[in-house]
Formats: C-alpha cells, sequence, structure tokens
C-alpha cells in the first residue's frame, strides 16, 4: 500500500504502546479488579480484572514501563531484571472511537522471598483498583477482557506469545495468537 493510503501515516490511526504484568507467588498471580467506583464513568476497563499495568511514556522502554506500572499500582520496586518478557499482543481498533490500536508488551515477575498474606494484600491497591492475588485456576473465571482468554493460559505457563486480537462492539471478533519456541 502507497505511503498515502496508509492509516497510519495519515494520522488516521495511532498505535498506544502499553504492558502488562504478570507477578507470580507461588501457584498465584497478582492482578487488579479496575472496580473504583470513581473512575467507573471514564475507565474503559471498567469493571474488567487485568494484569498490572498501563502506557508507556515518551521514551521509555516497555521494560522501564512495566518497572514504573509496577511500582505505581503495587508499591514494589523491583529491579529491571526481575521482569521477563513474555510476548507482544497487538489489539487493532481497542478504542476505536479514539481510532487507537494497543500494542501490549506482556511480562512476567517472579515474586520470591515474601511471606504472601493472601487475605490481606500486602501492598497499597492502586487508584484504579483493588489488587488480588487470585489462584492460576481461577483466573479464566475472573471478568476478564474476553481476548485475554487467549493468552493468559500460556502467559500462566510461562510461554511467550505473539498475536493480534481484533474486537467489535466489546467481544472478539477474531484473533490470531502464536506461542513463541522459547
Amino acid at each position: 500500500m502507497s505511503a498515502s493510503g496508509n492509516a497510519y501515516e495519515q494520522a488516521l490511526r495511532k498505535v498506544i504502546p502499553a504492558v502488562l504484568i504478570y507477578a507470580r507467588l507461588g501457584e498465584r498471580v497478582l492482578m487488579i479488579h479496575r472496580n473504583d467506583p470513581g473512575r467507573a464513568s471514564t475507565d474503559f476497563h471498567s469493571g474488567k480484572w487485568n494484569g498490572l499495568g498501563g502506557k508507556l511514556e515518551a521514551d521509555e522502554s516497555p521494560l522501564e514501563c512495566a518497572r514504573r506500572e509496577f511500582f505505581e499500582e503495587a508499591g514494589l520496586q523491583l529491579p529491571l531484571e526481575d521482569f521477563k518478557p513474555l510476548g507482544v499482543i497487538q489489539f487493532p481498533l481497542f478504542k476505536p472511537k479514539k481510532n487507537e490500536d494497543w500494542v501490549v508488551f506482556l511480562f512476567s515477575v517472579e515474586l520470591k522471598n515474601l511471606d504472601p498474606p493472601f487475605k490481606n494484600n500486602p501492598w497499597k491497591n492502586s487508584d484504579e483498583g483493588e489488587l488480588s492475588w487470585i489462584p492460576y485456576k481461577e483466573v479464566l473465571s475472573l471478568n476478564l477482557w474476553e481476548g485475554d482468554a487467549l493468552f493468559l493460559p500460556d502467559v500462566l505457563a510461562r510461554r511467550s506469545v505473539m498475536g493480534s486480537i481484533w474486537y467489535d462492539k466489546g467481544r472478539v471478533a477474531r484473533h490470531w495468537i502464536q506461542p513463541l519456541s522459547g
């Protein structure tokens, strides 16, 4: 396709780079329930469960963003080398009203040497919602984005993935998920 026909070069669509971090401790993963009542009307993810994460800042690598977002949302500062990349998922027109495609870099972090009080979160809750340690076997029963169920089994099994998930009216219209050999 010529440059004149490219929606990105014409600024008709934009790409939002972001990260998702799945912190693991034993057989549990740290998830955020986007349930802050003060943000319900403005939070695109309101009511959903998700890994921790967010959008990259200018001049920030996905790795640096993962570390910053984990600190902002969980209150725990970890060394960069603790974050392990697990792949990339593209969400074309994830926010169609804004003409936004999202490209999400996936990370896992193993939390060791912590004594987890699973009933009482040891860290602050994020201003975006409530943090909870969820047993792996229960993750897919949460109110996730429908497409998350397509890559989370690989992520929880520490398998890297790459893919695209297209939504239409909040439902997965089509997808391509490819596990990466390690």
